[in-house]
C-alpha cells in the first residue's frame, strides 16, 4: 500500500458544476454506476435494477435542525450562531462567527424569523476551556427548548459552498423523506435522492431496509490542512446502530445478500460500531486507503470536495484509481456535484 499525501485527493472541479439548487424532482438526479468494469451513465430511479433481492440498504434517518441563528451583542455588534449539538436541559454547543468574541456570562439577544426572539447566554468554552466551540443556555419567555427555539428562529444551514439564502425549496429539499431524529447540522446527501415511489419499488425488488442515525456536524466541510493526512483531526459526530439494524445486517449477511450504505455517514456509523464495539456514542473514524472495512459492500454517494476526508473514505472503499478516473469521467461529463448533486454507486475493491 502506497503513503497517499493529501495532494493525491486534488482534482480541478469547474466552479459551474457545484450543485446550487436540487434537481426538480428527487429521483431524477444522474447516477454514475462505478459497479463494472467501464463506468455507465443513469438515472437514480435505475437504482433498483442494480440491486439484488435480499440487499439491504442502511439509510441515515438524521434530521436536520434549523441550527443557524442570527443576533447581536449587549454592544450591539452582530454574530451569527451555527449550533452543532444540544446537550441537556436548555444547553447547547455552537460555533460562533463575531468580530470580537464576547466574555462568558454575556447574553445575546437573538432574532426570531417568525415570531419573537430568544435569550442565549454564553456559558464558556467547549468541551474544554480552550475547546474551538461555545456552550450557550438558551432562554425564552415561552419556555420553548432548544429545538423548538432552532425551528421557529433558525435558518437551514446550507454548506459554505451553496451561495443563496436559504429558501421554501431548501427547508423541504436539504431534508430527506425520511428524517426522524433531530440533530445534524449537514444533510446526509446521498439520501436526498430517495423518494416514497423509489422506496417502494426497491421494497418490491426484495431489498431490505435498516436506518441508523448519525448526528452530521459542521466538521464535515472542515478542511484538512496537512499534507500528511495521518496528522489530520477527525470531528466528532454521535451514532447510534440500533438492535433492529444490528439484526437486519446479521440476517443479510446470512442470506448472502450486500449491505448497501447510502452514504458516508451510514459508513462511518457502520464501521464504528465494528471498530469499537459500541452501538451508540461519538466517533471520530477516519477512514483513508488501507481501511478494513467490516460491514460495508456497496456506497451510493454524491460526488465529494477535493482533498476532503470523504474523497480518502470513498477512496478506501472502491480503490483510489477507480475513484480518480470516476471523478474524471463526472466531471467530463458535466456530472452535478457537491450536496445538491448527482450520485454514484461503488462496490468495495477486492482485498
Amino acid at each position: 500500500m502506497r503513503d497517499f499525501t493529501l495532494s493525491d485527493f486534488d482534482f480541478h472541479l469547474p466552479p459551474e458544476l457545484v450543485a446550487q439548487h436540487p434537481a426538480p424532482e428527487r429521483t431524477a438526479s444522474r447516477l454514475l454506476d462505478g459497479t463494472g468494469a467501464a463506468p455507465a451513465d443513469r438515472i437514480f430511479k435505475d437504482l433498483p435494477s442494480l440491486l439484488r433481492e435480499g440487499d439491504l440498504l442502511v439509510f441515515n434517518d438524521t434530521r436536520v435542525v434549523k441550527a443557524r441563528l442570527f443576533g447581536e451583542k449587549p454592544t450591539g455588534g452582530k454574530l451569527e450562531l451555527l449550533v452543532e449539538r444540544v446537550l441537556q436541559g436548555q444547553e447547547v454547543v455552537a460555533h460562533m462567527k463575531v468580530s470580537k468574541k464576547p466574555p462568558v456570562g454575556t447574553t445575546l439577544q437573538m432574532v426570531g424569523a417568525n415570531g419573537p426572539g430568544f435569550r442565549a447566554t454564553l456559558l464558556g468554552r467547549w468541551p474544554e476551556e480552550d475547546g474551538a466551540l461555545f456552550r450557550f443556555a438558551f432562554e425564552s419567555d415561552t419556555g420553548e427548548n432548544p429545538y423548538m427555539l432552532m425551528e421557529r428562529c433558525g435558518h437551514v444551514p446550507l454548506p459554505p459552498y451553496i451561495t443563496h439564502t436559504d429558501s421554501a425549496e431548501d427547508e423541504r429539499r436539504y431534508q430527506t423523506v425520511f428524517a426522524r431524529v433531530p440533530g445534524a447540522v449537514a444533510a446526509p446527501t446521498a439520501a436526498l435522492h430517495f423518494d416514497e415511489a423509489l422506496l417502494a419499488a426497491l421494497a418490491a425488488r426484495g431489498v431490505r431496509r435498516a436506518n441508523v442515525t448519525l448526528h452530521v456536524g459542521a466538521g464535515t466541510f472542515q478542511p484538512v490542512k496537512t499534507e500528511n493526512i495521518a496528522e489530520h483531526q477527525m470531528h466528532a459526530e454521535r451514532y447510534e446502530v440500533p438492535e433492529a439494524t444490528q439484526r437486519a445486517i446479521a440476517d443479510c449477511k446470512a442470506r448472502g445478500g450486500r449491505i448497501v450504505a447510502v452514504g458516508t455517514t451510514t459508513v462511518r456509523t457502520l464501521e464504528s460500531w465494528a471498530k469499537s464495539g459500541e452501538a451508540s456514542g461519538d466517533t471520530r473514524i477516519f477512514i483513508t486507503p488501507g481501511f478494513a472495512f467490516a460491514h460495508v459492500d456497496l456506497l451510493v454517494t454524491n460526488f465529494h470536495l477535493p482533498k476532503s476526508t470523504l474523497m480518502m473514505l470513498v477512496s478506501a472503499l472502491a480503490g483510489y484509481e477507480r475513484v480518480m478516473a470516476l471523478y474524471a469521467h463526472a466531471i467530463a461529463e458535466r456530472y452535478r456535484f457537491f450536496s445538491y448533486g448527482d450520485a454514484m454507486l461503488l462496490a468495495r475493491a477486492p482485498t
